[in-house]
């Protein structure tokens, strides 16, 4: 019997490379990214160094995409502070202050801007039962529907 040997060629590893990192596009959990990098990064080496074994590509592979994977979940994503409300409920936003961009007429609804989104918009409607002017600031009360309900200051 004859050992058939299996070998990578550099443009297999990129190849590989392209199509989790397309993958990821349908995928939810943000890690085929980083083991399509890790075979980016492998056929790379292999295109350099053309005499690498199937065992030390493979190994390559495993740790350039698990380091990619601890880098990103461990020091990138940590930082990355989210500044809107935006996925809070909405109790937690009542209090916040914006200014009246639209005034209410004739029994309708006003606009009011914040200077950070309040659940994921930075615009709102608002009904309020207090006269307002253009540039007062009003704090959320409550919501009704999909306008809130503001009291001047």
């Amino acid at each position: 019997m004859e050992s058939v040997a299996f070998s990578f060629a550099y443009w297999h590893w990129i190849l590989l490379g392209i199509a989790l990192v397309v993958a990821e596009i349908f995928l939810s959990g943000f890690t085929a990214l980083w083991f399509g990098l890790g075979a980016i990064l492998c056929g790379l080496l292999l295109w350099l160094m053309p005499g690498m074994s199937v065992a030390v590509q493979l190994l390559l592979w495993l740790l350039f995409s698990c380091g990619f994977a601890i880098f990103w979940f461990r020091y990138f994503k940590p930082r990355m502070v989210h500044k809107t409300k935006a996925g809070i409920a909405r109790e937690a936003v009542i209090g916040t202050s914006g200014m009246v961009i639209q005034v209410p007429v004739a029994d309708g609804r006003g606009r009011v801007r914040f200077t950070l989104p309040v659940l994921g918009d930075d615009e709102w409607e608002f009904i309020c039962e207090q006269p307002v002017q253009l540039g007062d600031r009003v704090h959320i009360k409550d919501f009704s529907g999909n306008a809130l309900v503001v009291i001047k200051l």
